[in-house]
Parts: C-alpha cells; structure tokens; sequence
C-alpha cells in the first residue's frame, strides 16, 4: 500500500484496534478477498445481484464505469442490501485511493509537459488582474457606459435660391447608457452642433448629422426604458421622439449604413415617422414570442419637453405612432416590414408656425438584404401617404435605396437612393436621388463622398456634394 493511502486508512485501522477488536473479529482474509476483486469489476452487469430496478443502479454504474472506484465479492455479487463492516470499507477505500494516485501522477506528467505554456497564462492572468484593477480604480462608472459619435460634413451646393456656398459643420452626440437592474436603461443623450445657418441644416438638404445648437451642449434625449415581464418594454421621459429604438418596433431599412440625407434615413416616410416632435412621451415595444412580429405604440407631446403647452392639451403639438414590424429570413437573405400609422395634432406648432390642422397618415416599407456579400445589394423601399387638414392632395412619399456591402475593400460600400419627399403644397411634387461610396478607415473612421439632387416643382434644381467623416468612441 501507497504512503498516501496508508495515511488515509491508518485512522481507520486504529479506530478498530481502539474497541479491543481481535483478530478473528476483523476478518483480514475477507478484507483481502473483498478488495482483490475490485480489479476485476469493469461494468456493473458483472455483479449478479444489481439489477436496473434498483434505486441506486445508476450511482453504482457511475462508480464503476467512471471511476473505477467499487469492489465486490470474489463470487461476483455486490451485497447491496447488507450493511458494510468497516473493514469493507477500509478495502474500498484502498480502491478508490489507487484511481486518486493514477490521476494525480497523470496531472503532474501533463503539467510538466506544459510547464512552459502555463507560465506564459500564469504570467498574462497576472497581467489581466493587474489591468482590471487599475480599470476598476479609473473606471467613469459601474452603472454607466459612454459612446461618442462626431461627424464633420464639408460640403457644397447651388440652386437654392441662386446661391452657392462651400461650409464645414460638425455634429457631436454623447450617450450616456445608465443600467441599475442589468435589464433596464436610462438613456442621456448631450448633443452639440453648429448647423444652424448652414444650408446643409434647412429644408430639403437637411442632413441625418446637422444638430443645429450654436455651440452649446444640449440635452437631446432623456428616457428610462425598463422590462415588463418577458416581452414587454416600456419607454417613458421628458425628452424623447416617436423613433428611438425603444419606442418604435423597427425600421424596414438597411439603407444607407452611414446617414446622409434625413429624407432616406428614415425609410421615405417622414409623415408617419415623424422627427419633428421630440418632448415628453411614453412608448412600449411588445415581442411576440419567436415568431418575428413585434408591434409597438408612442405618444409625445412636442410642447411637453418645455411645459410650455403642457402633454395632451389643445394648444400642444402631438404625435401618437402604431406599428407592426417583422424580421426574419427568407429567400437566402434577411428581410424586414412594416406597417405604420400616425395621428398628429397641432402638425404646424410642432415647427413653429401657427397652424393648428391635425394630420393622418400610413406607411408600409420592406428591405432584404443577401446572406453574403457580393454583387447582389440590399434593396430597401417604403411608401406613406398623410391626409392633412387644409390641404386637398393627399401627402405622398416614397423611396428605394440600393447598398454593396465590401465594395473593393472589406468595411466599405456603395448605394444610392431616389424617392419623392412629400410636399405640403398642392400639386408639388420633389424628387431626390443621392450616391456614395463610404470607406471604413478603420473600426472608428468612416469618411464618406456623396452627391445628391432635388428636382422641385417651381423651384431651381438643387445639385450638391459632400465629404462626411465620422468618428466614434
């Protein structure tokens, strides 16, 4: 016997010797024959009396099998019903000891073997404890986290009321991300621009990064969104819009990957999407199952960020948006819908006009995308229409946007989109189309060329070019 198993068995042994027990009571011949069989035991089906019935058959099969670790009885049988003498025990005891040791010579051959390699993981945990400590004593918060966006648009453009000019504006978002539960988020957004005058932050040329602040930091989004039960969420705060991804169910877009015009941004239905009203509201977003099918429902009060007007009052501008929305695979790609409608009250107070006219409107929008890359692009398209108060025509819209995926280099991509924005004059119809090709400097920078035109009824065309670059951290 093994010093290791001696140590192990010695307190046994003299527990015996310690009653007065003798020889003859001890049995040391029956110990031997009871432990030479454990070598021969290799499956539970060589003992005859263990049947599969019995309630401790599967222990017993793990023990043998697994480990090695039973003995029986030179005739075969287990005597799984009779009590074990100590003696018994101290033989299967010696068994299991026997495994203990093969395993243990094992561990020490393998690391051995690696010495080398552990060293190397010992030394870089080492370094890992050493990073995340210093991580965790400089770390901005354990609740929070902060991702920035900056983006710089230089760009040029002629035909807006026959004038030309050349500016470089930027756009600078902070998002602060709070969670307190692991399941819910308070969203801060600090936003900061300089597109006020810039004929790149007006009208139709209106672009997706052109927060118009005169430099100052803004508070541009505040809500909370938390969980109800498995699959629901709910939104609520004093500074929110209709289409944050927590109040609305989803975009039927992949068109474009880095936003350019807003017309095309928002999948060409601007009257059921609407951007103008940003003030305080409440949405949720109801999952159903694994189906593919959401839908969600939103109220913001435009005039409520401020209290101004107050939330739901008759001089308020508000906007209450519906939406189903389904995502999943078909045709060896990834398809998206949707269907929407909106109501809006007070439409002309929500861009500063005096207009109290409430307005009515639907969308449906589709995009599909290829599984892989290649010369097959993402085809994404929607239609709205709006019946607005005071105005005979009903307001119509639409687009269809194309986008190459790893265009010559992985990382970057082509597209470009035509539609009709809507027009709130009778019998105005304004076309605009766009093309870029956006180069992923790296995992941070994007720089993006694109050109773009409107053809407006009544109006000169607008023809215009642009450079955005884009950071993000």
């Amino acid at each position: 016997m093994k010093l290791f198993q001696q140590l192990l068995v010695a307190p046994a042994a003299l527990g015996l010797l310690a009653t007065g027990a003798n020889a003859a009571e001890l049995n040391i011949n029956g110990v031997s024959d009871y432990a030479a069989s454990a070598d021969q035991v290799t499956s539970v089906t060589q003992f005859s009396d263990v049947y599969p019935t019995d309630w401790a058959y599967q222990a017993l099969a793990g023990l043998v099998e697994t480990y090695g670790c039973v003995a029986g009885y030179p005739n075969g049988t287990f005597r799984g019903n009779r009590a074990m003498t100590r003696f018994e025990a101290a033989a299967l005891l010696n068994a299991c000891l026997d495994r203990v040791t093969e395993v243990t010579d094992e561990l020490r051959r393998l690391m051995a073997e690696f010495e080398t390699e552990l060293a190397i993981l010992k030394g870089r945990v080492d370094g890992l404890e050493a990073r995340v400590g210093e991580l965790e004593a400089t770390q901005f918060s354990t609740t929070t986290k902060l991702k920035g966006y900056s983006a710089w648009v230089l760009g040029a453009l002629d035909g807006i009321d026959g004038k030309e000019a050349t500016t470089l504006n930027y756009d600078l978002r902070l998002k602060l991300a709070t969670s307190f539960t692991g399941k819910d988020q308070l969203t801060t957004v600090l936003r900061s621009g300089n597109f006020d005058d810039s004929i790149f932050g007006t009208g139709l040329t209106f672009v997706e990064t052109a927060m118009g602040s005169k430099n100052s930091v803004k508070v541009g989004r505040l809500f909370y969104t938390f969980p109800v039960g498995d699959s629901l969420s709910v939104t609520a705060g004093p500074i929110v819009r209709t289409d944050d991804a927590s109040m609305y169910a989803g975009y039927a877009t992949y068109y474009p990957s880095d936003l350019l015009l807003d017309f095309f941004t928002y999948g060409g239905a601007p009257t059921t999407n609407n951007l103008g009203f940003t003030g305080s509201g409440i949405g949720a977003v109801y999952t159903l199952g694994d189906s593919g099918f959401k839908v969600s429902g939103n109220y913001v009060a435009k005039n409520g960020a401020d209290s101004s007007a107050g939330i739901g009052t008759d001089e308020s501008a508000s906007t209450s948006s519906w939406q189903l929305f389904y995502e999943g695979e078909a045709f060896d790609g990834n398809l998206l819908a949707q269907v929407g409608y909106s109501f809006d009250q007070n439409v002309g107070l929500a861009i500063g006009n005096s207009s109290t006219a409430d307005r009515e409107g639907f969308s449906v929008a589709a995009a599909w995308k290829p599984a892989d890359a290649g010369i097959v692009p993402s085809i994404s398209t929607g239609y709205s229409s709006a019946d607005e108060e005071g105005v005979t025509d009903d307001i119509d819209s639409w687009y269809v946007g194309l986008e190459w995926s790893d265009v010559f280099i992985e990382g970057n991509s082509f597209g470009g989109a035509i539609g009709s924005a809507p027009a709130y004059e009778d019998g105005v119809d304004n076309t605009m189309w766009e093309v870029f090709y956006s180069f992923a400097v790296s995992d941070n920078i994007t720089v993006t060329p694109a050109i773009f035109g409107i053809d407006e009824d009544g109006k000169d065309d607008v023809f215009g070019g642009i450079m955005k670059t884009t950071f993000k951290f």
